[in-house]
């Protein structure tokens, strides 16, 4: 069950309203992750900002499907993984894409190396080593692609937190879990995982 409230389009007011109008003028829908986020329409004007920024940037749609899938795979994220997949989808992914993505990797050379850097992101929290960040480098990657992946793997752990807190339900078509779960290494004095 779903723990925040989603605003109505058709209830909303003021900067929510105008918010929420965008979304579904731009999408066609109004994702329940954005009604919900609606609740503080600074959120979702940030959001929408951030995401919107990245599109303009260097990194193809594709490309920024196929990371937000790795960071959702990676936060065990249902909503994001059903949302991500389908936007993936209607940009051409194919299903074995968007099912290398999830698991952090791709047939395709440079492709295969951006999933390696998000994940390695993600799993390090940032502290990719120097090789790293050579061999990303050594794919064909500069300075731009590797700031605009640090932008994208933050705003998908932003989404895929606030979902999890949310407990957002999920208006997409539900993708299943991969064979073998992702070993998500969150807990350093030992405990358990909080994933």
């Amino acid at each position: 069950m779903q723990r925040l409230n989603s605003v109505s389009p058709e209830t909303a007011t003021g900067k929510a309203k105008t918010l929420l109008d965008g979304v579904k003028a731009k999408l066609g829908i109004t994702p329940n992750i954005m009604k919900t986020m609606a609740n503080s329409p600074a959120v979702l004007d940030a959001y929408l900002k951030f995401s919107g920024s990245l599109g303009a940037g260097a990194l193809s749609a594709k490309n920024r499907e196929q990371i937000a899938l790795n960071v959702g795979e990676f936060n065990q994220c249902g909503y994001c993984l059903a949302a991500h997949s389908a936007i993936g989808k209607n940009l051409g992914l194919t299903a074995e894409e968007i099912q290398s993505s999830r698991s952090g990797s791709d047939a395709d050379e440079k492709t295969n190396a951006l999933m390696r850097f998000s994940r390695k992101i993600v799993e390090k929290r940032g502290f990719v080593s120097d090789q790293d960040l050579q061999e990303f480098r050594d794919a064909g990657f500069g300075d731009a692609e590797i700031t605009e992946v640090v932008a994208n793997v933050a705003l998908n752990i932003f989404t895929n937190y606030f979902n999890h807190l949310a407990q957002t339900e999920v208006d997409f078509p539900e993708v299943e879990a991969l064979a073998e779960e992702p070993v998500a290494a969150c807990s350093t004095d030992g405990g358990s995982c909080c994933h």
